[in-house]
């Protein structure tokens, strides 16, 4: 059996994986997709790059990560349908995703979470010194926002799936109801602008951090007292496992993986915010499944019964 996965070339964290991947799972893998007997399309937005000489002619595993129906159209439907004739099998990323999924197909749906790499990501306990590098204090209250939200060409407009209206309510909360006024928010990723503009309107500090590799992403989480979720809808989010993973203080609201990793207690919906209370341990626990290499086992049994 020998997996090929479709490239992407995004600069995202799908890549990662990809690599992640094939740096793991050498002996089953191949980069070469004629020697390939399934193909996973990790990137279904990408599939028509996949020939479809191959796609008929082989398994094909496709990874859906999640779909917004609101803004899923007709021209969304006859793709996902075009696409769907030469998949076997679909992978989604939360248990929430499969009644999505459902909804447009009949094939089967395998949930399995994305893997986390403990040596990429792992707590610091020295927090004073990471502070110091990062020119913050020990008494500042750091919050955290590592997800992009800025929508399409227009990086003003708000990516509402991710929530960055509902991020600054609970951010103004904190600010003016709370009254922490030794509080500052941390960005990181592209496309901060919606979160950016609407805090210099507040005059809410913050640092942005656009441009970060891994190893400092994962020194950021560590010096956080608190990372917050606000998405309407996710697939992962990636963010929530390496939280967990980081044992960074995090609330979330209740998509995608959150309720499989996060105590019921950190979730959150608007109306409960400030109820809402990270369980830094519990989420550290959660995650220990999910660390490589043994949890890619879940993948080999996925892409074993697909080669049925």
């Amino acid at each position: 059996m020998k997996i090929y996965l479709s490239n992407i070339n995004e600069s995202w964290v799908v890549d990662r994986f990809r690599r992640d991947w094939y740096k793991n799972n050498q002996p089953i893998s191949t980069e070469s997709i004629k020697e390939a007997d399934i193909i996973w399309i990790i990137a279904p937005w990408k599939w028509k790059k996949v020939p479809k000489k191959h796609l008929k002619t082989k398994k094909v595993v496709c990874s859906i990560y999640h779909i917004d129906f609101d803004k899923f159209n007709e021209k969304d439907i006859k793709e996902f349908k075009k696409r769907d004739k030469f998949v076997d099998i679909y992978h989604v990323i939360s248990k929430k995703n499969i009644s999505e999924v459902t909804k447009l197909t009949t094939k089967r749906i395998v949930s399995i979470p994305f893997w986390v790499d403990q040596n990429l990501w792992f707590q610091i306990t020295n927090k004073s010194n990471l502070r110091k590098k990062y020119g913050f204090q020990e008494s500042d209250y750091l919050i955290g926002s590592f997800q992009r939200d800025s929508e399409g060409k227009n990086v003003n407009l708000p990516k509402l799936i991710k929530g960055p209206d509902r991020f600054i309510e609970i951010i103004k909360h904190y600010w003016e109801i709370d009254n922490k006024k030794n509080m500052k928010v941390v960005l990181t990723g592209y496309r901060r602008n919606y979160i950016i503009n609407k805090l210099t309107e507040q005059n809410i500090p913050y640092r942005y951090f656009e441009k970060t590799n891994i190893e400092s992403l994962n020194e950021l989480y560590n010096i956080l007292d608190l990372y917050i979720v606000s998405s309407r809808t996710e697939g992962g989010p990636q963010s929530i496992v390496e939280s967990a993973i980081t044992k960074t203080p995090i609330i979330s609201t209740d998509v995608g993986i959150a309720s499989e990793i996060l105590h019921e207690d950190s979730l959150f919906n608007m109306k409960n915010f400030t109820m809402s209370k990270p369980d830094v341990e519990y989420a550290f626990n959660s995650v220990q499944k999910y660390l490589i290499p043994n949890y890619f086992d879940h993948f080999l049994e996925l892409f074993e019964e697909v080669s049925k």
